[in-house]
């Protein structure tokens, strides 16, 4: 897998919900924290994700927002 992205980061995906036209997907990173994607419901079934599995979070952002309160 070659990819532009600089932040690949592989986890396992901790859960799946899978609605009528989007999935949201939720990996859990080494260390426990999680990111969660929403993909296509039909992204997600060509992927033949399922919980436990590993999986990738690719994040390609040309913009990462700070806050603060």
């Amino acid at each position: 897998m070659k990819l532009s992205a600089r932040n690949v980061l592989k986890g396992k995906v901790k859960s799946i919900v899978t609605g009528i036209v989007n999935t949201e997907i939720v990996i859990e990173l080494p260390g426990g924290a999680e990111i969660t994607s929403i993909i296509t419901k039909t992204s997600a079934e060509s992927l033949k994700l399922k919980e436990g599995s590993e999986a990738y979070a690719v994040v390609k952002a040309s913009n990462v927002m700070i806050a603060i309160d």
